[in-house]
């Protein structure tokens, strides 16, 4: 009979670290928290300050009992909930509920582990703590102003505007967000303007754009065509020469890996996935996936966190990788350490594959195609943040041109041409609009010299006119909520569905 009873919250999860706990552990889900406020009712004492009212939630009370029943015939009770606020809180809960009335039940201990592998797990369990009360308060704040504020207003809501709406601490803030854009977007009044390229060949190939930017070495604008034909017809004839070319070395570092909101982004951006499927295939990839004799194994570290934090034995076993698939050039002197923002938690390493030994193509045909792609993702982009720079030659070419009005303008090109790919020969981190590195990227410029004289191919003005901001995407508006502060990447998710469901906002395309 098992001395210890385990108790996580999922069943991939028993499952997984009762693999490699043996038969001397009995291991449990609880499927989740098994207390919450009412749903029909406050539940929070504003008088006496703000004491809140848990109860069992509906349908767990045989869940319950299957799990107080277990614990009689064992010597330890271990809850190993996930390592966050929630998690300390489901915690709390059951032993709440597991604790005896008299001295002699069973012993009571937290452990966590950021990864659900053999050595994790058996460390937790070689030095397990308790239940911290701190992160279980921190959590029924938020809980208690979730329900104050949704309990509050959302009568009003249904009173004022029509039954069935909500708001909410962070869903009502992001809705906000969203209004207020479409609102710029709807005020915006777009403004013309024009530009004028030089397409120009020097003495060796190939022929190249440079835009006009300075007359007399102030800011040229453009307003309309009059203007631009203006500035044309002083051009005419006009010899262009070199004023001056300069080389400069340009490096690009490689981004951290991932943590939970950089996740959710980068997944949106590069594989269309919402922040709600991201979260659900990670926690997957965490729990445990059946990797066939194997039996289940956790891919990822755990996918709740603010920190780009890695352990020594992780960064060891990358750069070791490093080393042996790409060679000494990719490899830094010393491992790529960053900085966490200034407000993260720091509990949790980044997010990373439990060990490289489980590369993509190795694990490729236990997962499901969206698990795959985002496991490739995860590991890719840890395995980059590990390499060396990327480094590029950039080139910027001025060039001059004499106009009739005896003014000098000044068109210039700019161009870049990667000499070592780094990083990049692994990864390439996503954006959500082209940038001037991308549009140098594409420019190939030709070798030349100052005071070179420059044969003009053609000229051409082009019409454009501003660009209202665009609205959010599910990667751009995570991105603002975490800028400002508002609610944790963890909650993202739940936030993101709960206002499309409700029919507040519409996904396009």
């Amino acid at each position: 009979m098992a001395k210890s009873l385990v108790i996580v919250e999922s069943p991939a999860k028993a499952k997984t670290i009762g693999k490699y706990l043996g038969k001397n552990f009995l291991v449990k889900a609880s499927l989740g928290h098994i207390k919450d406020l009412p749903k029909n009712d406050l539940a929070v004492d504003v008088e006496r300050d703000f004491k809140p009212t848990y109860v069992l939630i509906e349908g767990k009370k045989k869940l319950l009992q299957e799990i107080k029943q277990a614990a009689k015939n064992v010597e330890r009770i271990y809850l190993a909930a996930d390592p966050d606020r929630e998690g300390e809180a489901i915690c709390y809960h059951l032993q709440e509920e597991l604790k005896g009335k008299r001295n002699g039940g069973p012993t009571i201990h937290r452990v966590m582990f950021n990864e659900i592998t053999a050595q994790a797990v058996r460390k937790a369990f070689q030095n397990p703590g308790q239940v911290d009360l701190r992160l279980v308060e921190a959590q029924q704040a938020r809980r208690i102003l979730d329900r104050l504020v949704g309990y509050k207003i959302s009568p009003l809501l249904w009173d004022k505007v029509r039954r069935g709406l909500s708001a909410g601490r962070v869903q009502t803030v992001a809705l906000r967000l969203i209004v207020e854009r479409e609102r710029e977007i709807r005020a915006f009044q777009k403004r013309e303007y024009w530009t004028i390229d030089a397409h120009l060949q020097a003495r060796k190939p190939p022929v190249f754009d440079a835009r006009l930017l300075k007359r007399n070495d102030e800011p040229v604008e453009i307003p309309d065509e009059a203007a631009a034909r203006d500035i044309l017809s002083k051009l005419e004839g006009a010899t262009f020469t070199v004023r001056s070319v300069a080389t400069r070395e340009k490096k690009r570092q490689p981004a951290p890996p991932f943590i939970t909101s950089t996740l959710q982004q980068e997944a949106a951006r590069k594989l269309r996935f919402s922040v709600k499927r991201t979260m659900a295939l990670a926690q997957r990839l965490y729990e445990g996936v059946e990797l066939g004799q194997q039996g289940p194994v956790g891919l990822i570290t755990y996918m709740r966190t603010d920190s780009t934090r890695v352990s020594a034995e992780a960064l060891q076993q990358v750069r070791a990788y490093i080393a042996k698939k790409f060679g000494a050039d990719y490899l830094p002197d010393s491992p790529n350490i960053y900085r966490s923002k200034k407000d993260a938690q720091d509990a949790h390493e980044a997010i990373r594959p439990t060990s490289l030994d489980y590369s993509p193509e190795a694990v490729a045909r236990y997962l499901g195609e969206d698990e795959l792609k985002l496991y490739r993702l995860i590991w890719l982009r840890f395995v980059a943040s590990q390499m060396t720079p990327a480094v590029f030659d950039q080139t910027t070419i001025e060039v001059v041109a004499r106009g009739r009005d005896q003014a000098d303008y000044l068109f210039r090109a700019t161009g870049s041409v990667r000499k070592f790919d780094g990083f990049m020969a692994v990864y390439e981190e996503g954006k959500d609009q082209q940038d001037e590195e991308d549009e140098e990227l594409k420019h190939k410029l030709p070798p030349v010299t100052e005071g070179e004289k420059l044969k003009l191919r053609r000229i051409t003005p082009e019409q454009h006119f501003t660009e209202p901001p665009p609205r959010y995407t599910e990667a751009t508006l995570v991105k603002q909520l975490e800028a400002d502060g508002v609610g944790r990447p963890s909650t993202y998710a739940t936030i993101l569905s709960t206002i499309q469901e409700r029919g507040y906002v519409t996904k396009q395309g």
